[in-house]
């Protein structure tokens, strides 16, 4: 019973990990329908001004037949184009909608799955891996990898390529130390970007503000602080305060927080800063989920002894014992030395425990065989870990209650 309890799968623990997976697709579904929406109601007004204004006007006689017609032909191609933008929108609401169904498909997959000891499991799992191999890859800026491994492994829709290219070729561009790119995406994400409050366009201005001052073009400067910093006084006051007081510091000032404004790792601050906003635009975590699914497993695994001094033989030479724990391998040791670890309610223990005078606990029938097998003589014990020895009178008998 405690076996088919233990490989008993639990769906709904494992999609706490895939969660961003639906996320995505919904954030960008919503997206591309209001984009939508505001190129319908912008062409509506146009369209029913100019045909307001072409009827008045032929019923006035201000215009003659063949205005007239100029006009309606001129409703009619703003019309044309209305719609092949339509038609954009439509193909990438259906590419959403498939890569929605592929998603949806592969997470029920899961629940049709009884044990983690089914082969089926392990299939899923390895689909899963390669989805967190090529989010990795895109997150650190390897696109073509990436887009290799999803085409191999054939996960296209299960990955999102186009979001995070898009995001690295934003990102480069402002570690290049140029505002043009970030500027036209805040531009598109204008009204998503002010709901959660994000100065990414004040910085990215105030960036330009400071390379215009950089080359010493004063009036400039003052002109683009008027139009694009000073509107926001009221809610960044202290940012704007310090803007105005650049005029009177060159570039090559010592003192603070100018000095600070004028340093090249703000082109690093704002490459960062335009990666966290787009993250949180767009519900996706703000660190790889290889590292948050690797964090989760290391803490699981990780106990106490683990980076013990006298963990394992793979860490510790005198000991005379090997290990199967993964932590305690000499891969994964480092990579888990930081982590938590987590608190077990059962432990397995030997039906004879007994303990050393050093506080270490073992089987004692399983002691005393390992000690007769090293060569010891008869009435002592050798502690297979530290490889001290003691005498058998001195160990203890343990009682768990």
């Amino acid at each position: 019973m405690a076996e088919v309890t233990s490989t008993k799968l639990n769906p709904e623990s494992h999609l706490l990990l895939d969660q961003p997976l639906l996320r995505l697709p919904a954030e960008l579904s919503r997206k591309n329908f209001k984009s939508a929406a505001l190129h319908v109601e912008h062409d509506r007004k146009a369209l029913l001004g100019t045909l307001k204004a072409t009827a008045n006007d032929s019923l006035a006689g201000r215009k003659s037949a063949s205005e007239s017609l100029d006009s309606l032909d001129t409703m009619i191609n703003r019309m044309r184009n209305l719609k092949r933008k339509m038609e954009g929108f439509h193909e990438e609401e259906r590419t959403i909608h498939r890569q929605t169904r592929a998603r949806l498909e592969h997470l029920h997959d899961l629940y049709r799955i009884p044990s983690l000891a089914d082969v089926k499991y392990d299939e899923w799992s390895r689909v899963r891996l390669n989805r967190l191999l090529v989010d990795y890859l895109l997150r650190s800026g390897y696109g073509e990898s990436a887009a290799a491994l999803a085409k191999e492994k054939r996960i296209e829709d299960l990955v999102d390529l186009d979001i995070f290219v898009q995001c690295h070729r934003v990102e480069e561009s402002l570690r290049g130390k140029s505002t043009h790119e970030c500027l036209a995406w805040c531009s598109e994400h204008r009204e998503l970007t002010r709901k959660t409050h994000s100065t990414l366009e004040f910085e990215l201005r105030l960036q330009q503000y400071i390379e215009l001052r950089r080359r010493g073009q004063l009036a400039e400067a003052r002109h683009h602080a008027q139009r694009y910093i000073t509107p926001d006084s009221e809610t960044i006051n202290p940012e704007v305060h310090r803007a105005a007081g650049l005029l009177a510091y060159p570039p090559e000032t010592k003192v603070e927080p100018y000095k600070t404004m004028y340093s090249s790792s703000r082109w690093d601050f704002l490459s960062k800063l335009f990666v966290k906003t787009h993250h949180e635009l767009f519900s996706l975590p703000g660190r790889p989920l290889m590292h948050i699914a690797l964090s989760a497993g290391l803490s699981a695994l990780k106990t106490p002894s683990c980076h013990s001094k006298y963990a394992s033989s793979s860490s510790n030479a005198s000991s005379t014992t090997t290990t199967v724990c993964p932590i305690c391998s000499t891969e994964l040791n480092e990579l888990a030395r930081n982590l938590r670890h987590v608190q077990h309610n059962k432990s397995s223990v030997e039906h004879d425990p007994i303990v050393l005078p050093n506080g270490r606990v073992y089987g004692r029938e399983r002691l005393l065989e390992m000690s007769s097998k090293a060569g010891l003589e008869e009435g002592k014990v050798k502690d297979p870990t530290t490889s001290e020895v003691f005498d058998a009178s001195q160990i203890r008998k343990v009682f768990i209650s």
